[in-house]
Parts: structure tokens; sequence; C-alpha cells
């Protein structure tokens, strides 16, 4: 499932505890994916990221109430505070407390550490775990006769700083739910099958065959891909192909699962079902995009791998280079543990998901939510941004764009009588132009009579005259006069044109198309203005995607793109070396959002864009995919400062905890390194909150 997935993505480094439920989710998808079985509606993908914020929450405050005993009969900090609160076996309490701690607080992180070992990619995990563990087992040595100091409290601080970052990350971190259960809900469950004698059947989708009849009613989802045996209707493909305007289809005529009957009844006759249907294709091209996506590692996770070296090297060479002057073992090796346990700075801990917590805070004030910010933060190096023509860089509504009144009329004539007829019909069209109307705050007329005449368009009764919206065929076999090539010019541009008739007069002519969206506009030129390239990417024909092209100054445009081909070309592009990001809505795109390097959903879309998208665009305004790179731009730089203010440290933590300065009687005590390391915590939290959008 896209959600554990991306989860793998995002919180590899803590997430292996989980391993073996994902072993079970990737089979259940495999599963569901393939047989369109509902099944896997069952809402197992829901919980699992919010119980995993949950358990990092309880394990975090769980184990802060631990740690303040833990801190109050820790020797060292008694000393470091100038008190002294000894009594009989308070060091058994001690190390039972610290055992809870490390063994509770501490799972995942030993979890974690062990399953990146496996993988050979020790990380932030790895790290946390060595770290805890190496203080745990020399602490309790210490309580059980070893000459040296115990560093429970340390174990106890640093588990609790882990949790908290975590538990703050993965929770600033919008919990992705799951595309690929959107896409099968896409579905319908059940189908009227029709026997023998024309008698309907509710029966579920899995029953249907090769060659069954199914009946499909107004407004109802197509169950299956097949072919119309009879009825006539438009079918609203703009979810699955992009399609802006409802096509019409009748006998003959293929229709695709998961698609809209707007009017007539259909019966259709099965042609492919389970995983030859266009939907599983989509399903599957859904699941390899997310399975062959790159997983970005998190700067954290680079930085944490380098310091666990860092932290074996320096540790064992301490080692040694304390036995070699001398030194008793006990001595040798509370330097070691200091210095690795100094290594691993809380800090680091805190940097990425504080900064993540911010940023993520000021994106959804914007109307950005980040899904996955691994993605998102790699944004700041886009080359290019490919923008789905429909519902993107257009509403995915009609509206009017030309009136052309005959002689002896005007504008206004032709919008009055042509509105007033259509406010009767429920087509995309006719909202078109009713809402063009109103818009322009003209008055519409009563109709009293109302036909729809299959073929012909519509006709009325307004005020005593016959009024007709009528499609060009219908003028032409009528051998109506009118302006042909300014007719030519509009329908060569992908315009809807209605012809509009006053008592079998034709008065003018009303062309739509879908409306562009202005912040389209200032989109485009801004990302010009930072050299990022911009393309359209659409299945819609040549010509109209090239007027809507030039309306927006777009560089490039792909056009008749079918849906499946869609990620092909994200990839072609991104064959040039190019980081791509991809902007669509629709079930179409969902592919293509999977495939670029970074995925940006329009919100007014699909779900299932939106699944998978790693951004979405709350309020589906092109516009915002500028500030999205800006902001990824400022995220990043105050990452990369947060990372240096936390690791910068050990720069002058580690010499001096391995005993640099010994020889002139400076050793850095534990207590110390602690100081040290709350200094840089407190200012990686600071500089965090002075992200600004």
């Amino acid at each position: 499932m896209e959600k554990h997935q991306d989860e793998k993505k995002r919180h590899n480094e803590h997430e292996h505890h989980n391993h073996q439920d994902h072993q079970h989710v990737h089979s259940h998808v495999d599963h569901g994916s393939h047989g369109h079985d509902h099944g896997i509606h069952g809402g197992h993908g829901h919980h699992d990221h919010g119980d995993m914020v949950e358990d990092f929450k309880k394990r975090f405050f769980i184990s802060l109430i631990v740690t303040i005993p833990i801190l109050a009969l820790s020797p060292m900090i008694q000393d470091f505070m100038g008190v002294d609160w000894r009594f009989v076996n308070d060091q058994y309490i001690l190390f039972v407390l610290s055992t809870f701690v490390f063994f509770y607080g501490g799972w995942p992180f030993i979890a974690g550490g062990i399953s990146e070992l496996k993988d050979k990619n020790p990380g932030m995990m790895t790290l946390i775990g060595l770290a805890i563990t190496i203080a745990y087992v020399y602490s309790s040595f210490v309580v059980f006769g070893w000459k040296g100091h115990n560093l429970f409290w340390e174990l106890a601080t640093l588990v609790d700083i882990m949790l908290l970052g975590h538990w703050i990350e993965m929770r600033s971190v919008m919990g992705a739910s799951n595309a690929l259960e959107k896409l099968v809900q896409l579905m319908p469950n059940e189908a009227h099958k029709l026997d023998e004698n024309d008698e309907v059947h509710e029966v579920p989708i899995s029953e249907l065959k090769h060659e069954d009849r199914v009946l499909v009613k107004p407004g109802e989802k197509i169950p299956v891909d097949g072919t119309i045996l009879d009825g006539k209707s438009t079918v609203d493909e703009s979810m699955l192909t992009g399609e802006s305007v409802p096509v019409e289809k009748g006998k003959k005529d293929e229709v695709i699962g998961g698609s809209v009957n707007n009017e007539g009844s259909l019966t259709i006759q099965v042609e492919k079902t389970g995983e030859a249907s266009y939907l599983s294709q989509v399903i599957t091209l859904v699941k390899e995009a997310q399975e062959s996506k790159s997983r970005t590692q998190d700067l954290t996770n680079r930085a944490a791998k380098w310091l666990f070296y860092l932290a074996l090297g320096a540790g064992f060479a301490t080692l040694f280079i304390w036995l070699t002057l001398g030194y008793p073992l006990y001595v040798a090796i509370e330097r070691m543990v200091t210095v690795m346990v100094i290594t691993c700075p809380h800090a680091l801990g805190l940097a990425a998901p504080l900064v993540v917590a911010v940023s993520t805070a000021l994106s959804a004030n914007k109307g950005l939510l980040i899904r996955n910010r691994a993605n998102f933060e790699n944004a700041r190096n886009l080359n290019a941004v490919v923008f789905d023509k429909t519902g993107t860089l257009t509403e995915g509504k009609f509206g009017i764009t030309d009136i052309i009144p005959s002689e002896g009329f005007s504008e206004e004539e032709v919008l009055v009588w042509g509105a007033s007829l259509e406010q009767n019909s429920e087509h995309p069209i006719a909202a078109g132009i009713v809402k063009s109307a109103l818009d322009q705050s003209i008055a519409l007329k009563s109709i009293t009579e109302f036909n729809s005449i299959t073929g012909k368009g519509i006709e009325g009764i307004i005020e005593g005259k016959k009024v007709n919206a009528v499609s060009p065929g219908f003028v032409n076999s009528n051998n109506m006069d009118y302006d042909k090539q300014k007719f030519n010019e509009m329908s060569e541009v992908g315009k809807t044109v209605i012809f509009v008739l006053l008592d079998e007069e034709l008065i003018g002519m009303i062309a739509l198309a879908d409306i562009i969206r202005e912040s389209a506009k200032e989109a485009i030129s801004e990302l010009k203005e930072k050299g990022v390239h911009s393309i359209m990417l659409t299945g819609d024909n040549e010509k109209v995607a090239h007027w809507v092209a030039k309306q927006l100054d777009i560089d490039e445009v792909y056009a008749e793109v079918l849906p499946d081909d869609k990620a092909n070309k994200v990839k072609e592009i991104q064959s040039k070396g190019w980081k791509v990001a991809m902007t669509g809505d629709g079930v179409n795109d969902a592919p293509a959002l999977a495939t670029a390097d970074l995925g940006i959903a329009i919100g007014a879309g699909t779900d299932v864009a939106m699944e998978t998208a790693d951004v979405v665009l709350v309020k589906s305004n092109p516009k915002d995919v500028v500030d999205l790179m800006d902001l990824s731009k400022k995220t990043y730089q105050k990452m990369v400062q947060n990372l240096w203010w936390a690791t910068g440290y050990n720069i002058f933590a580690i010499p001096l905890a391995a005993g640099i300065l010994a020889p002139i009687g400076i050793i850095l005590s534990p207590a110390v390194g602690a100081v040290l390391m709350s200094l840089s915590t407190i200012i990686v939290a600071i500089n965090a909150k002075l992200l600004k959008a």
C-alpha cells in the first residue's frame, strides 16, 4: 500500500521495527489491486501510521516520567547540583528504572538499529541504539561493582529526546493513506446483470464474466470495461482519461469501468474484468511507480551514518590510546563510553523534525499539504514542471469564449435566449452558458415547455416563442447560413459551438471552452523567471492543447497522450537529466505523479491524485508550485544550519571527551558534555523557529 511504501521512504530509519507488518500489507495490496477485491477496503491501511505516532507519543511520556527519578538518583547529577540524596540500595532502584527506559523507550531504536545493520546501512537508529546500549551495559557493570560513574541519566535523556524528535517528525508529516484503495473504490461493488430473459440481478462485480450483459442506469458508475449493446448517453471519463468534455457514446462504442454514465440507460457487454481492466492497469502502474521511486535518505540519516562510524572509530581509538598510556581498564572504558555517548548528539534527533514541524505548519497555512517530506525537500532542485491541462491549467468547467450574433441581433440577445433555454438542461455546456449569463447579471426568461431532442439538441417555449439550442450537424442538415470561417476557427482550437435558433431563425453562435485559470498564467511566468521549464501534458487533442499553451506562454506541449503513457512521458523528460515535478488532478495522472521526482496534486482533483502525490495544493492554485519551491529551499537551508549546530559541538566535545587535554589536567566529564549537548539542542530549536515562509 502506498501509505506504507511512503512511510518506508520517509521514516526508513524508524520503521523497521514494524517490518513484518509491512510484508503483510504488501501482500494485501497485491491481492487487492489485481482482483478488484473489495476486501481491501477493510481499513487495514488507515490505522497503522496513526498507531505509530501514538506509540512514540506514549513511549515518550512514560519514559519522561520515569526519567525524573533516574536524574534524582544519579550520583553525577547530584554532584553537578551539589546535593547528596544517596541512600542504601539506591543504585539498584536506579538500575531497575533505567532498565525499564532502556527496553521500553529504547526499543524502537534498538530494533531499528538491528534492521539498519542487517541492511548494511547504519543511520540514526544505529547511532542511538549504539549509544544507549553502551551506556546501559557499562552503567549496569558500574552498579554491580565496576569502578567508574554510571551514565543511566545520559541513557534516559537521550531516549526521551529521540522519542520526542520522532514523535514530532511523524506527527508533522501528514499521514499518507492509500491511493490504491481509493482507486479500487472508484469501482462500484455491484452490477445489474441481465439474464437471458432480460431480468436484472444484482451481482458482485467479481462474478461478472466475459460477454455478460449489464445494465447501467443514468448517474451510475460503469462497473467494467465493455462495449455498448444498446442505449445512448454521454459518459464522464474525466476522472480516468482527463478528457474535459463528457463523451457521447452509442452502440458499439467502448466504455471504461469507473467512468460515470450521465444521461441514458446503457446495456453493456463485459469485455475485460479483473486484472485486464483499465483501472487495474492504472493501479498496477501506480504501484510500480511508487515502488521504483528512489528512497531519498534524510540528511539527518546521512549525518547519523557518519557519526556512527566516527563514534566507533573515536571510541576504540580512545580505549586503545588510554590503555597504551598504561591506564587501568575501567578508566579507558569510561573514556571510551563518554566519547561514544557524547558523539550521539541529542540535537541531531531534533534538527530535522523541528524544521519539518515548522515548515509543515507554514506550508499548511499557505495551503500546501506535504505528504512526502524527502521529495518536498528536493523540490529546490527542480528543472521542469509538467502540468496536466484539464483541471490544473484550466478549471475543468466550460465558460463562454465567443458569441457571434447573426445580422440584426446583439450578443446580449443571443446570450439571453440561449441561457434562458439552457437553464433547464443538466449538461455541463448548459451550466457554462447559464453561469456566464448570471455572471453578467442578465435576467433569464422563464420557460413554459422544454424538450431534449436526441441528436438535435434542446428546444423550449419562452415568452410564446420557440427557442432551440442545436449542434452544427443540425444547422448543416437544414442548410442554414452562418459564418463558416469563424466556426471553423473556433472548432479547430477545440471550442464547442452551440447554435441558438429563435422561431426557426438562426440568431447566433455561442462558443465555449474549458476556462483557463488566471493563476496558471502567473505561475508559468514566475517559473520562467526562475529558469524552470514548463511543459503541458494532456490527453486532449493537439489543437486544443496548443491553443491553451499559447494563452499561457508554455514552453513545450505533449498532446493526445494516452493516460497510461503519461508516466512514460515523465520518464522521457527525466532522461534529459532533469528533476521533474508533475502537477495533475485526475486518476489518469496518478502514475505520472508517482513517477515524477515531485508529484503535486491540485486539491480540487480526485482523491486518487491526492493520495499519489507528494504535495497537495489545497487551493487548486498552480501559483502555489512557485511558493512550494521557495519553501523547499528555505527548509533545506534551515536543516543544513541545524545539522551544523547539532553536530558542530562534536568537533569540540569528542577530542575533549577522549582526553586530548588530559596532559594539562582538562578532562571533559560526561556532565559537562551534557551541558554542551543541551546548548546545541536549544540553539537548534530556536533556529528552527526562525524559519519564515
